[in-house]
């Protein structure tokens, strides 16, 4: 009986990519420190793999190589617990990783206060679906407006997915319905205030069933809504 084909997703290695082969595979991460690479059982998996942090794939070993044993693509187990805020969180060491079909949704502010922007990113194609700057803000208030951002774009076309973020204060404000920043209100601000009060505005008088999960940064990496600029 003939082997069944593999697929080989390599995120770091001397060149990057899917290969169909081992020995392929094997050429691109051997000798490779830090090298990031996993088999798939079809093609379907390893393209969706690649277009995803490796963290969504490999789980941290001490001594391991990058390569994780086993090669099904199989879906993670989540046990979900709740914090003393009420917000959702994954309980350490039980789930294997994030789940995929969601959205994360993240921040990034040069100075603080200082240019301030956040986006929104589909976990799946690793797509960003939305964006916003401003030119004086501050991170807090830029994670509390990218999940009402997420959650208004999610209830808008109907999408049934987790919505990710890496903020326990942002997500308590919007658990709160109001953004408890204590940035002055100014001319250079007045219209990011304006926009984070029809945010507040706008989770007063929506319901919505998005779940709002925590990401696990110290065991998944970055958020993939991260703008990359630590």
């Amino acid at each position: 009986m003939s082997q069944k084909r593999k697929y080989y997703v390599v995120w770091k290695g001397k060149t990057p990519g899917i290969y169909s082969d081992w020995k392929d595979c094997e050429a691109q991460v051997k000798g490779e420190k830090d090298a990031k690479y996993k088999a798939f059982e079809t093609l379907q998996h390893a393209e969706a793999a690649y277009r995803q942090p490796y963290q969504n794939h490999i789980r941290p070993a001490s001594g391991g190589n990058g390569r994780v044993a086993g090669t099904q693509n199989t879906p993670t187990k989540t046990v979900l617990t709740t914090d003393e805020h009420g917000i959702t969180v994954l309980r350490p060491g039980v789930t294997d990783g994030p789940i995929l079909a969601a959205i994360a949704v993240d921040a990034a502010c040069s100075g603080n206060p200082g240019v301030m922007e956040y986006r929104g990113v589909y976990i799946p194609s690793m797509s960003q679906i939305f964006h916003y700057r401003a030119e004086k803000g501050t991170n807090n208030i830029g994670e509390f407006l990218a999940i009402v951002h997420g959650l208004s774009y999610l209830k808008k076309h109907r999408l049934d997915l987790v919505l990710y973020s890496d903020s326990v204060n942002a997500m308590k404000w919007v658990r709160e319905r109001q953004c408890r920043s204590k940035l002055p209100l100014s001319a250079d601000t007045a219209d990011l205030w304006d926009y984070v009060h029809r945010a507040e505005s706008w989770l007063k008088s929506n319901s919505y069933t998005t779940d709002i999960r925590k990401w696990n940064t110290d065991s998944w990496g970055e958020i993939p809504a991260d703008f990359g600029r630590k």
